[in-house]
C-alpha cells in the first residue's frame, strides 16, 4: 500500500492530537504524554490500515480520522498496558 507525503503527514497530526484524546481516556499508570502521543501515531497507522479492510467506515474527512485513530490509540494503549502492566488494566 502507497502512502503519499501529505497522507504521512496526516496520519502523524491525527495520530498526535488521537494520543492525546487516548490518554485522556485511558487514565491509570501512564506513559505520559509523549509516550501517549507516540502510542497514538501507531495507533493512527493501525486504524489507518486496518479498519479500511475491516469494513468500518465512520464517515470522510479529518474528524472521522481522528476518531479511528482514536479507536486504535485506545486498543493499542490498552494492550501495551496490559502486557506492560503484569496483566492490570
Amino acid at each position: 500500500m502507497y502512502i503519499s507525503n501529505e497522507g504521512l503527514i496526516v496520519i502523524l497530526f491525527v495520530g498526535l492530537v488521537a494520543g492525546w484524546l487516548a490518554g485522556k481516556v485511558v487514565r491509570g499508570a501512564g506513559f505520559g504524554i509523549i509516550g501517549d502521543i507516540v502510542i497514538g501515531i501507531a495507533g493512527a497507522f493501525v486504524a489507518s490500515f486496518l479498519f479500511p479492510k475491516l469494513g468500518i467506515r465512520i464517515g470522510t474527512g479529518l474528524v472521522s480520522e481522528i476518531v479511528y485513530s482514536a479507536i486504535g490509540a485506545v486498543i493499542l494503549l490498552l494492550v501495551v498496558r496490559l502486557v506492560r502492566g503484569g496483566g492490570r488494566l
